[in-house]
């Protein structure tokens, strides 16, 4: 993956220099940021364009407010955060574009910051819109993208933005290219790719893209029931996800000539009505009135002994109701695993990182990625819009 150019070489000092954040966090009961991870990752940026004395004005949404107005959705919490981070104020501009923010940005000083209100907030951030597009490009000079887990989205900020100004890449954004490329120019062998969550529509083309690359591709949680449907497997009571059984068949059959090993569960851990606890259940001997929840202790054992000695692992989504600790025991013990191994290991980002965080198996990735979708249409080979357009380091 060709690198970009990136905030080190920008002429910063005295000039407005739009930033465009992922500082979408999830807040608490009272309103107030519940993790700060993405904020802290977008740290070092906006230190060196305080050191260097720019003029920061920081571009973020929050949530999916639709194109109006949600004070419920404000990045004022966000701003708090921030401000305790930098040790320094960080004011919020009633609006976006209006004369409120074009007169906050003019009254900027070196080292100063300023937050525009949730872009989200105007129809024209997701709708792309040039015009909205050259109204945000007109309240700055330069423009940095350190929002990767927005990349893969053509909105006004990601796309339009750059197109208007000279623009770089951020530290952030530069490290997640570096990474992120070594799973797609040059995956060391064996190379494990390890896949669960939900739903197969939804992920089918990751899967595709793995086949004839990864040496081995274990596929767990909710994920895996239509592929083992498809190869006649009764699953009791477990929903599987419908409309996708022939794409299932379809993409196992295309595995087999592949050269890439796909591993299914072998037994789950599964509900009963009226059972206390969970208990485990061969695949094909799922009882009637039971529910998967969780890879059983054979798959556990299936999944380590796959992934030991691998030079490569990347993985995204939990293999089970990693959310309920009762159903916890699947992720967490095979990503544990993953600490005896050499070699680089790299989780996708959103859920997949606070679930990491949750089951204190963080410390086995060499790399994080902040971003879910945009990892992972990254690491597909994907062309994503908000990295097209800014210039080639």
């Amino acid at each position: 993956m060709i690198a970009k150019r990136g905030v080190g070489s920008a002429p910063v000092k005295g000039r407005r220099v739009l930033v465009r954040v992922d500082f979408n966090v999830p807040l608490d009961a009272r309103g107030a940021v519940a993790d700060d991870g993405r904020i802290v990752e977008a740290m070092p940026t906006l230190e060196h364009l305080r050191a260097a004395g720019a003029r920061t004005i920081l571009l973020s949404h929050l949530g999916r407010p639709g194109g109006h107005h949600d004070p419920a959705l404000s990045l004022r919490p966000v701003a708090r955060r921030l401000s305790t981070l930098l040790g320094q104020p960080v004011p919020v501009a009633d609006d976006i574009v209006g004369i409120r923010a074009i007169d906050h940005c003019a009254r900027l000083a070196n080292g100063e910051f300023l937050m525009l209100e949730n872009l989200r907030f105007n129809p024209g951030e997701e709708a792309n819109d040039p015009a909205f597009a050259a109204q945000l490009s007109q309240l700055g000079e330069l423009f940095v993208e350190e929002a990767f887990g927005t990349v893969h989205r053509a909105h006004a900020s990601t796309v339009g933005v750059p197109r208007r100004l000279p623009s770089f890449a951020g530290l952030l954004v530069e490290r997640e290219v570096r990474e992120l490329s070594r799973l797609v120019d040059r995956p060391e062998r064996p190379y494990a790719v390890l896949v669960g969550g939900a739903k197969v529509a939804d992920k089918l083309p990751l899967l595709e893209s793995f086949l004839g690359k990864a040496d081995a591709l274990l596929i767990g949680g909710a994920l895996a029931n239509p592929f083992l449907s498809a190869g006649g497997a009764s699953l009791g009571a477990t929903p599987v996800e419908t409309g996708v059984g022939a794409a299932a068949a379809a993409f196992l059959e295309r595995a087999r000539g592949s050269g890439t090993t796909v591993v299914l569960p072998s037994d789950v851990l599964a509900d009963r009505p009226g059972q206390a606890a969970p208990s485990a259940h061969a695949v094909g001997e799922i009882p009637a009135d039971a529910v998967a929840q969780d890879i059983g202790p054979a798959t556990i054992a299936r999944f380590s002994a796959a992934l030991a000695g691998t030079k490569t692992v990347f993985w995204n989504g939990p293999l089970g109701r990693a959310e309920e600790p009762r159903f916890a025991a699947g992720t967490r013990e095979v990503l544990g695993a993953l600490a005896g191994t050499p070699g680089y290991r790299v989780a996708a980002g959103g859920d997949s990182a606070r679930i990491a965080r949750d089951l204190g198996v963080a410390g086995v990735f060499q790399f994080i990625s902040t971003g879910g979708g945009a990892a992972l249409e990254f690491v597909q080979g994907a062309a994503l819009p908000g990295l097209a357009v800014l210039p080639d380091a």
